[in-house]
């Protein structure tokens, strides 16, 4: 039974979308808050996702605010003998920063968000459980640096030691390749313009000063 509007739409877009990549087996998905990272019993697999954007609100203070930095865990199993999988799926909750409520609220995703992490959970289950190769994973904006500072203090998944608020270094490395290749063009470009003017006033000086001395000629020959 589901407990929330946006754990019935996580469960109804992860059914849809198994029974399609495997119509064959049968897998059940359920929302376990005290799933912890790395303790795995035999046969089950990790993923972890680290930049996932969610809503949270206060039941305290009625206060509601938005975070890319969501940290969400699935450990996963397959029973091959039974064509039988199961999922469990915790959400790392934030904790209010403006009236310092002692337990983490309430959190909720948009649609399209759920689509796309449900879509990255599959890619590796396929990799993990099936030996297949899954496909590419959808990067998520969040992934990318955001303005405001993420506050480790008020984050479950800070607090239990999961690193994961800072942008990875492979993001890094196309951010500094894309800009040392601009760099380039942009320095080319300016001194192509550069010469192109200078020329340009070279010449057009060149023509007032032969029309200057062809009319002081004729007038030297009139006089």
């Amino acid at each position: 039974m589901c407990t929330s509007l946006t754990t019935c739409e996580w469960k109804k877009v992860f059914y849809e979308k198994m029974e399609v990549a495997k119509p064959a087996d049968s897998w059940e998905f359920i929302i376990d808050p005290n799933l912890k990272p790395s303790e795995l019993a035999p046969g089950w697999k990790q993923y972890l996702e680290q930049h996932a954007s969610g809503r949270f609100h206060c039941t305290w203070c009625w206060h509601t605010w938005q975070s890319p930095h969501v940290v969400i865990l699935f450990h996963m199993h397959l029973d091959r003998a039974q064509r039988a999988g199961s999922v469990r799926m915790r959400v790392f909750k934030q904790l209010c920063y403006e009236c310092g409520a002692a337990r983490p609220d309430e959190w909720s995703m948009l649609e399209e968000n759920i689509e796309s992490l449900v879509d990255n959970l599959i890619t590796s289950l396929r990799e993990q459980c099936y030996g297949e190769r899954g496909g590419q994973y959808r990067i998520h904006v969040a992934s990318r640096p955001d303005g405001g500072p993420h506050r480790g203090e008020f984050c479950e998944a800070c607090q239990e030691g999961i690193v994961h608020w800072k942008p990875s270094e492979k993001l890094l490395e196309e951010d500094a390749t894309f800009s040392g290749a601009s760099k380039p063009r942009a320095q080319e470009g300016s001194g192509y313009n550069f010469f192109s003017l200078r020329w340009g006033l070279f010449w057009a000086s060149l023509c007032l000063l032969i029309v200057y001395l062809q009319f002081s000629f004729r007038s030297s020959t009139f006089l």
